[in-house]
Order: structure tokens, then C-alpha cells, then sequence
């Protein structure tokens, strides 16, 4: 068999006159076979380099190639004071110097994945925007919410929450509509797992959307929130939604002992793989506003002050991450967000459980306020509120700006 006649694409032949001290190859060898013929000459050239070992002798020799001078320093401006080095051994300077440093050893990341998208829907099939969340929309259950959902897959956000706007005349005292098998939420489950079975679907168990009170659980004649009667409710809810499809329950309504009944409902009923997220910090905060516009859901009276946390309270939380953890929780909310930077951090260094903060309502409509006011740069001033979030100890953020926080970390344009 002949020899191959060359090394196509071989690299271009050495020049000596690069390397002081170093000789040309006296000659090239050429190999060639009847072949050859049939291949570009500039492909059949075998050049024989200088060997390593040529390349050191030259440089243990001095004979040293040139390369770039050492930079000069840069220049102080005129009048900068000649000042003796501060004695230091430690200067944090030094590892955030340049973007390649900043980038490895930041400590805290932020992707897609760690957003859930709150959505809220109606029975309607336009879409109707909210005035008070500038971006957010009733979207139509069987439209608008496939569409939107559709938009955040596509930047990697794969776990939504469902908000529904229920009809007056489905509202009563007991939120019986909550557990209704056909309901707007069950029907809007089984809707988005037929069109994405990965889908990672959170639900709501609450009775405010469905209370004709507008509170989270049955109000007596005295307005005293009843709490037992309510956690039977919303078991019911609960199963109703796990039977649809979802995936993770979200009890938002602050009773108490509901997290253990809800886990009891839901094995007894064969759903010990569906997940509990509870809102287990959840304030009697006035962020929430935008929000209960956005479904109507104000109480037609008092607050929410004898179930939701007092503001003030900070080893309150303790109490009620312990309650959770042993009633069966999943993963442990706090609500709203930003402003309780200090109770995420206490979660998250007394629970070995999963933590979320949501990003609620008001905290997104004043970064929208004031980014259309141009006071601020509303993406980056987003994008950093949601890595405080992050860094304060949050696996998981519920937040409005999923869709467009995820577009920003892809690299899209708004």
C-alpha cells in the first residue's frame, strides 16, 4: 500500500526569522504517491518544525523573543496627593477589579427556573389589563392564559400559580365555589396540563376569591374569621385542585392547623405526591392592594389583621415555620417580599425546607411607577430587587416580573 502522500491543511512552515538564534529547516520532505495528483499542492506540503527543544536551548541561550513590553502605569490627574501605602494585607478591592473577578466569586445567582409566575384569570376571553399593575392582565382561561404561558417556556419559566376572578354570583358566605370540581380553577388545570404536562402548576387555597365577605375564611355574625370550619373548606379546595392536576397546593389563608389537615385531605384521597407550599409568614401588610383589585377581593369590611402577622413581628415566624414543618409543609413562603428581607433570612437559617418570597403586588407596581416616571432604571432596579430576594435566602420567587426578569437573563429585548 502506497504512503499517504501528505497531512492536508497542514500549519504554515515556521519562520525562523521570528526567533532569534534559530535556524530555516534545511529542507521539507515531501512524500508523494500516484495519488497526489488529485489533491491542491498548497495541501500536500509537510513543513518539519523546530523541535521544543530547539525553542528552549534558544531561550536558556538568551536568545528570548519578543514580546509586548510591560504596560506603563496609569496616570493620577493633576493634584492627586503623593501619599505612603495604607499598610493593608487584606484589600477586598482586589476581587471585584474586573468583570472576569466580579463574575467568579459572586455569591448569590438567579435564573428562570427560580421564578414562579403568578397569573390571574376569568371566565371572560379577552384580556383585561389591571390598572393598578401596569403589564398584568385577567387573561382568558382558555386563550390569553395559553398564550402567556406559552411566552414564559420559551425563557425557561415553568411554574406558574393561578389567581381566579370568580363572578358575584358564584361568592358566598362559605366559598363554596371553592371546591367546585368544574370551577375556573380546576377546569384552567386540566386545560394547561393537556397543553404542557410538565407544566409545574402552584394553586391558590384560600376562600377570599370565592367569599362574598371578601375574607379568607367564613366570617360569623360578630366578625369573628372562623377557624376550623374554614380548614374544612379549604381541604375540600385543596383535593378539588389536586384531582384537576396541580401539582403544588398554596394555602394563603393563615388558619390555623390547616397545613396538617390539607396533608391528611390529600393522602387520604391518594395524592401524597401533590406538594403543600404555605404561606407560612404571611403579613397583614398593605402591599397587597393592586392585588385585591385585581380580583376584587377586598373585604366588604374589617381586615385581616386577627389571622394575617402584625407587621412588627419578627420571632412570631419562628412560631409558625415550626407549626408548619411538623404539620407536613413542603416548602415555606414569606409575603410579601422585599420589606421582610429579615424574615427570609430567619427562615432560611432555621428550616432545612425549601423557601419562597413573594414579590407582591405593591412592591411591583412601585417599580413600575417609578420606572415609567424615569426616577429609576426600572430592569435593573427589578433584577436587583429580585437578586435581594435570592441573596436573603429565597429558593423560589413568586413574582409579576417573571416574564420579563427571564427575558433579561436570556438576553431578549423588552
Amino acid at each position: 500500500m502506497a504512503m499517504a502522500s501528505s497531512i492536508p491543511n497542514a500549519p504554515s512552515a515556521f519562520n525562523s526569522q521570528s526567533y532569534v538564534g534559530l535556524r530555516a529547516p534545511l529542507r521539507t520532505f515531501n512524500f508523494s504517491s500516484p495519488q497526489a495528483a488529485k489533491i491542491p499542492r498548497s495541501q500536500r506540503l509537510f513543513v518539519v518544525r523546530a523541535s521544543d527543544s530547539e525553542f528552549e536551548a534558544a531561550v536558556v541561550a538568551g536568545k528570548v523573543p519578543p514580546a509586548p513590553p510591560v504596560p506603563p502605569r496609569p496616570a493620577a490627574p493633576v493634584g492627586t496627593p503623593v501619599v505612603p501605602s495604607l499598610p493593608l494585607h487584606r484589600r477586598p478591592r482586589r476581587n471585584r477589579k474586573s468583570p472576569a473577578l466580579r463574575s467568579a466569586f459572586q455569591e448569590t445567582s438567579i435564573s428562570p427556573a427560580n421564578f414562579v409566575y403568578p397569573l390571574f384569570i376569568h371566565e371572560g376571553e379577552e384580556d383585561t389589563p389591571i390598572g393598578a399593575m401596569p403589564g398584568c392582565y385577567r387573561l382568558g382561561w382558555r386563550h390569553g392564559l395559553v398564550e402567556e404561558v406559552a411566552k414564559a417556556r420559551d425563557v425557561g419559566v415553568n411554574s406558574v400559580v393561578l389567581f381566579p376572578k370568580i363572578p358575584d354570583a358564584l361568592k358566598s358566605p362559605t366559598g363554596d365555589e371553592a371546591y367546585n370540581e368544574n370551577g375556573l380553577v380546576p377546569r384552567t388545570i386540566r386545560l394547561l396540563k393537556d397543553k404542557y404536562p410538565d407544566l409545574v402548576i402552584y394553586t391558590d387555597v384560600a376562600l377570599d376569591p370565592y367569599s362574598s365577605d371578601g375574607h379568607d375564611g367564613i366570617v360569623r355574625e360578630d366578625g369573628v374569621i372562623m377557624n376550623d370550619e374554614t380548614v374544612h373548606q379549604l381541604c375540600k379546595q385543596a383535593v378539588a385542585q389536586a384531582q384537576a392536576g396541580a401539582d403544588v397546593v398554596s394555602p394563603s389563608d393563615m388558619m390555623d392547623g390547616r397545613v396538617g389537615a390539607l396533608r391528611a385531605a390529600l393522602d387520604a384521597e391518594g395524592f401524597q405526591h401533590v406538594s403543600i407550599m404555605s404561606y407560612t409568614a404571611k403579613y397583614a401588610s398593605s402591599f397587597y392592594g393592586p392585588f385585591r383589585e385585581a380580583l376584587d377581593s377586598n373585604p366588604r369590611f374589617g381586615d385581616k389583621k386577627t389571622y394575617q402577622m402584625n407587621p412588627a413581628n419578627y420571632r412570631e415566624a419562628l412560631t409558625e415555620m415550626r407549626e408548619d414543618e411538623s404539620e407536613g409543609a413542603d416548602i415555606l413562603l414569606v409575603k410579601p417580599g422585599l420589606p421582610y428581607l429579615d424574615i427570609i433570612r430567619l427562615l432560611r437559617d432555621n428550616s432545612p425546607l425549601p423557601i419562597a418570597a413573594y414579590q407582591v403586588s405593591g412592591e411591583y407596581a412601585m417599580i413600575k411607577a417609578a420606572g415609567a416616571l424615569k426616577m429609576i432604571d426600572e430592569e435593573k432596579v427589578m433584577m436587583e430587587s429580585l437578586m435581594c430576594l435570592r441573596r436573603a435566602g429565597a429558593d423560589i420567587i413568586l413574582t409579576y416580573s417573571a416574564l420579563q426578569a427571564a427575558r433579561c437573563l436570556c438576553g431578549e429585548k423588552r
